[in-house]
């Protein structure tokens, strides 16, 4: 017999970000889901997602609601991107990224090789 551990997280949200929590929630369950999910649904609450998002400020409750629900980050990430870069990922990795970036850019170009 195989037992199957799952975690429940509890995540406390003021009630002006309930529906966005809602949707976050829903979003992940879509993200993890082992059946398939329907197009239609999946951009409907995306969308539906992304108007939340940018309707609510952004202070503590709503980054609590992003740590505790991946996909409703990425989500909010990608549109702030315009603005803000990867505005939820670590410096340091976003960083290094960068770095990479410009050397490949650099090397494809007919600049000096990565590293030398």
């Amino acid at each position: 017999m195989n037992a199957t551990h799952t975690t429940t997280q509890v995540v406390r949200v003021p009630g002006r970000l309930v529906p966005l929590a809602t949707l976050a929630r829903l979003l992940e369950r879509l993200d993890h889901s082992r059946e398939p999910v329907d197009a239609d649904q999946y951009l409907a609450v995306v969308r539906r997602l992304q108007q939340l998002l940018q309707d609510t400020p952004a202070d503590e409750a709503l980054h609590a609601v992003l740590e505790a629900f991946p996909s409703a980050a990425q989500v909010y990430e990608n549109l702030q991107y315009r603005h803000a870069g990867l505005c939820r990922s670590p410096l340091e990795r976003s960083l290094r990224s960068e770095l990479a970036a410009r050397q490949v850019i650099e090397r494809v170009s007919g600049g000096e090789p990565a590293g030398g």
